[in-house]
C-alpha cells in the first residue's frame, strides 16, 4: 500500500473503531466486523481501489454519526415531550 494512503486508512480505521464503541449491537460486534472488513481488503494495492474504499469508509462514518445523533434526539424528545 502506498504511504500517503496508508496514513488515511489507519486514520479511518481508528475513527471507525472509536465510533463503533457506541454501536447498538455492541462494540465487540462492531470491532469484529471492522477488523474482518479491513483484513479482507488488506491485499489491495491499486490506489484507485483504495481511494474508493476510503470514500466508502467515510460514508459509513457519516452514517454512524447520523445514527447516534438520531438516537440522542429521540431520547431527548421522549424525555421532554409527550406523544
Amino acid at each position: 500500500m502506498a504511504n500517503p494512503l496508508r496514513a488515511e486508512v489507519v486514520r479511518l480505521y481508528k475513527n471507525l473503531l472509536y465510533l463503533g464503541r457506541e454501536y447498538p449491537k455492541g462494540g465487540d460486534y462492531f470491532r469484529d466486523r471492522l477488523r474482518a472488513a479491513f483484513t479482507k481488503n488488506k491485499s489491495v494495492e491499486d490506489p484507485e481501489q483504495i481511494k474508493a474504499m476510503i470514500a466508502r469508509g467515510e460514508y459509513v462514518v457519516r452514517e454512524l454519526e447520523a445514527l447516534y445523533y438520531l438516537r440522542k434526539y429521540r431520547a431527548m424528545k421522549k424525555r421532554y415531550y409527550e406523544e
